[in-house]
């Protein structure tokens, strides 16, 4: 498509843009040099050296693997040069600087343990997390980049234990954004600022999404690129008295770049290890959807991040990513498929299933982040763009007995059509065609071929020249693009108080595809691509905030807001939903395996609402023990009405390295507009029919839904409770925090309902043409509750006899869910099995970054628990259930990376789940739909996965 050839063009003109101040000349005037080392000796490298003008104005560099660094070409004068390196310290050196002179500067700096500071969870002053009395982690930018992952959601997965996403493969929607869970709650409940800024949720509504992510709405963190962020701040506990709707989990704060000088570029490839496990896999008859099936997912991304100055204190600070990545399948041919080809097919492809990741195309991301101070106030803000495409794949089409486009009895008979009874001209008496073991009757399917008024999908139609004799496997996909825009001002009045006044405007926009698939109902007028609908979720908001510290032990904080959400379903394509001349005949109308959207069903349905907080924070004189106090009313207008919502937290010092911190609030979360009335029909796979069938899930108000006891939906209502201590001696911090979050009202999708005759009739009554489409139906409903609870310990070591040139670290998460109250009639033990096995309980890492002279390590060993899937369940018993078998058993990954810096860049080789390990395989794969692993495993399915990373940092 155009739109996707610019992209790359775009890319290549930001980066150009990226590379200009690293390429400026240099006057010819005087030097500055010389060598940075530590206290024992060794040389420093990536240290960031800064040489300051007179006028303020500064060029960075950093020294190289030895140590070293220069600055030439500058202007004769006084300088101030200043080193920073996490961990160390150094005075700054005032130097001057002569024409054709080189000034010469060693400096040995001396070990520095900083603590690291959160803003998230306060307004009062920024803290330590030490400090807090609630958990917060702190995950730098280094931990990000020492990764050879492309994206986010997975890079935070492996620093963060109590966070989860899975590779989500023929998940409907839910492979375009894949939903991410905390503290294995669903991916709503947590809430995503970036500077503090409530972030926009994805338009993607999961309607597949392994048990706890069924139904969520949660944001698109892929959208956000790494190389711009300073830190990411974890809040692990509710948090809805100070943030809003969503934060019950937790929330997630990312803290953009904010330098306005030097910049850094970096360019990632990697690939995993095999393809398809060792066994190469071939493409079939149809195009496109072959593409990389078995590969090992070579991928790339070219990344950069430049400061510019703003004004005398202003900064402009830009981020761009680009990059892409293949799709792997580890499938293994089902028995059903391999019954087909033992017929004599041979038009099958291999594998009739794709299980892997999907292919990512044009993975465009951009970031700017801006502020500039006045005397009075600061204007500031953040904005960004990011545009991709997503294509995952479906079930396979069986080419003898799917379902109303090859046959309407269940595989007994072809279904023929009649092109003269679709026009009205009569009828052509086509023959019957009987199907034998896998084998349709040769005669009579000669007999229909060679009659130019009979047709089946074996024949060539207008979007297939050969037709589709080998059955088909739809292709699914969408076109993503998301862009926001915050700004605001901000400031300190004479009498100490600091205001805030912002908006922000967010929007995440999926063009769904659907290609290698029909709409049988067209016979052979049917093309084979497809654009159902358009998603998309717009949020708005404005916000003013004060703070005041009324003394030194005191700070008081409230604030007003105003936000609105709305969501945007448009229709589909006229071929993606008509019901064409042969649906009279038995063939299904819609494209076939996600009916797109007709117009009577599109809509925009937007919610608004108002809130106000109040706070207050006290805290001893040296800090020795702390408290707060939040609380926060928020008015829904005539959807849901007022809800309260409070917080108090706590922490008290025994000694200068031993504390203790607890905390209890309430929590809410509203359902979004689109979980309230949206309509949605995809192909599922039904393990106890053995068959996939079409599910529809519809609006909780409809009157179909209200025979079954669907009413309007209700905020989920939580409380949450932390208890939790705290050692820091300095080198050493220790952190150990129970939890426990008991959710009411919980919001899920029923179990799947059949439709009778009565209800399909009332139904297409009702509008919804899509009924007769439907096997099965399912709504949205407040209608179970969880408990949740569980313990996360933390551990960082710095020895000071390693010259702080080495840190180890330690991170457990152990979490239990428990359905306490569930309502029978619509939520099934099978769901309740989903939603307490389908993530690991328990995960843990252990790591260690070292750096030497002239290379820098770091290892990683980190546990994934053991898991259940509900969907390889029935098809490992034939179609009976147990809550024991599969049990996937919990595995050990090793990651290791090696960096090397020279004077001008850093190359670094490293691998992910070096020993190439595997999940437990699927023990029902051949006799369900082919996947060879659980199709939602915890840490992927595709083996190991190696890397290099070459980054270039430049002075401002």
């Amino acid at each position: 498509m155009k739109l996707g050839m610019k992209r790359p063009m775009i890319g290549l003109a930001l980066a150009a843009t990226l590379l200009a101040p690293g390429l400026a000349g240099a006057q010819d005037s005087g030097t500055i040099s010389g060598t940075v080392t530590d206290a024992t000796g060794f040389v420093l490298p990536g240290v960031t050296v800064e040489a300051r003008d007179a006028a303020g104005v500064g060029e960075i560099t950093f020294t190289d693997g030895a140590g070293q660094f220069t600055f030439s070409g500058l202007a004769p004068g006084t300088y101030e040069v200043i080193f920073t390196l996490p961990g160390f310290d150094a005075p700054a050196q005032v130097v001057e600087v002569g024409a054709g002179v080189t000034a010469s500067v060693d400096v040995v700096m001396d070990i520095l343990l900083q603590e690291t500071v959160a803003v998230v969870g306060t307004r009062a002053e920024p803290r330590s997390i030490a400090a807090s009395p609630v958990p917060i982690d702190v995950i730098t930018a280094q931990d990000f980049t020492s990764q050879g992952d492309m994206d986010l959601t997975n890079q935070l997965r492996t620093v963060v234990p109590s966070f989860n996403v899975n590779t989500q493969p023929i998940s409907d929607a839910a492979t375009i954004v894949r939903p991410a869970n905390l503290r294995n709650m669903a991916p709503d409940h947590t809430l995503i600022l970036v500077n503090g800024k409530r972030r926009h949720r994805a338009a993607v509504i999961a309607w597949l999404g392994n048990g706890v992510a069924d139904g969520a709405q949660g944001p698109d963190l892929s959208s956000i690129p790494s190389i711009a962020l300073r830190q990411v701040e974890v809040l692990r506990d509710g948090a809805a008295a100070q943030y809003g709707s969503d934060a019950i989990a937790g929330v997630i704060n990312f803290e953009l770049k904010n330098a306005r000088s030097g910049g850094s570029m970096e360019f990632r490839s990697g690939q995993y290890f095999d393809q398809n496990d060792g066994t190469p896999a071939t493409c079939g008859p149809v195009g496109r959807s072959c593409n990389g099936i078995g590969g090992r997912a070579p991928s790339y991304t070219f990344a950069g991040n430049a400061g510019l100055p703003l004004g005398p204190e202003g900064f402009l600070n830009l981020s761009l990513e680009y990059g892409g990545v293949q799709p792997t399948n580890r499938a293994v041919q089902d028995g059903g498929t391999m019954a087909v080809i033992n017929g004599g097919n041979t038009n099958v492809r291999d594998t009739s299933r794709v299980w892997g990741v999907p292919l990512v195309e044009d993975d465009l991301k951009l970031f700017a982040n801006f502020g500039s101070g006045g005397e009075q106030a600061e204007f500031y803000g953040h904005t960004s763009y990011a545009s991709k495409v997503v294509t995952g794949g479906f079930y396979f089409r069986n080419p003898n007995n799917r379902g109303n486009v090859y046959s309407e009895d269940g595989g007994e008979t072809l279904l023929v059509g009649d092109v003269l009874a679709a026009q009205g001209m009569g009828s052509a008496n086509c023959p019957t065609v009987n199907v034998t073991n896998g084998t349709p009757d040769p005669v009579a399917f000669a007999a229909v071929r060679d009659d130019p008024n009979c047709f089946t999908f074996h024949q060539p139609f207008l979007g297939a020249q050969n037709g589709l004799p080998g059955g088909f496997t739809p292709q699914f996909g969408g076109d993503v693009y998301d862009y926001s825009l915050v700004s605001g001002v901000r400031g300190t009045t004479l009498a100490g108080v600091n205001w805030d006044i912002s908006g922000s405007t967010g929007r995440n926009h999926v063009q769904t595809f659907i290609f290698d698939t029909v709409n049988a109902s067209l016979g052979p007028e049917s093309p084979t691509r497809f654009e159902p609908n358009l998603l998309q979720q717009t949020e708005t908001s404005l916000n003013a905030d004060m703070s005041y510290a009324a003394s030194d032990m005191i700070n008081v904080a409230g604030g007003l807001e105003w936000r609105n959400e709305q969501y945007h379903l448009g229709e589909g394509d006229p071929a993606s939903w008509a019901i064409g001349p042969f649906g009279a005949q038995g063939f299904s109308s819609a494209s076939n395996g996600y009916n797109g959207t007709r117009p009577e069903n599109a809509g925009t349905w937007d919610r608004a609402n108002v809130a106000g907080y109040g706070d207050i924070e006290i805290h001893g004189v040296d800090n020795e023990w702390n408290l707060g106090a939040a609380v926060r009313i928020e008015d829904f207008y005539d959807s849901f009405g007022t809800t309260m919502n409070s917080k108090l937290s706590g922490r008290y010092g025994f000694t200068d390295i031993f504390a203790a911190r607890a905390a209890v609030s309430s929590g809410f979360r509203a359902p979004t507009p689109g979980q309230q009335n949206v309509l949605n029909v995809t192909t599922e796979f039904d393990y106890e029919l053995g068959d996939l069938i079409n599910n529809g899930t519809i609006p909780s108000t409809s009157p179909v839904a209200a025979l079954r006891g669907g009413v309007p939906l209700q905020p989920e209502q939580s409380i949450n409770y932390s208890l939790g201590t705290v050692v820091d001696t300095g080198p050493f911090t220790f952190t150990a925090d129970y939890f426990r979050i008991n959710v009411s009202d919980r919001l899920t999708i029923t179990r799947n309902y059949s439709l009778s005759p009565e209800e399909v009739a009332t139904l297409l009554a009702g509008g919804i043409a899509e009924a007769g489409n439907l096997a099965a139906f399912r709504f949205f409903v407040n209608d179970f509750s969880t408990r949740t609870q569980g313990l996360d310990l933390v551990a960082t070591w710095t020895p000071l006899a390693l010259g702080a040139r080495t840190t180890f670290s330690g991170v457990f998460n152990f979490t239990d869910t428990e359905v306490t109250e569930f309502g029978a009639e619509h939520i099934d033990q099978d769901r309740i099995a989903a939603l307490t096995l389908g993530l690991p309980r328990m995960r843990w890492n252990m790591g260690m970054n070292h750096s030497a002279d002239r290379w820098t390590l770091m290892a990683r060993l980190h546990y994934y628990g053991s898991y259940w899937d509900r969907e390889d369940a029935r098809s490992a018993l034939g179609g009976a259930m147990s809550y024991l078998y599969p049990l996937y058993s919990g595995k050990p990954l090793v990651d290791l990376e090696v960096g090397f810096p020279f004077s001008d860049f850093t190359l670094s080789v490293g691998a992910q789940n070096i020993f190439n390990t595997y999940p437990d395989q699927n023990p029902g794969a051949v006799a369900g739909v082919g996947n060879r692993y659980g199709q939602f495993g915890p840490f992927g399915f595709n083996g190991g996965y190696y890397y290099t990373r070459v980054s270039f940092g430049w002075g401002g």
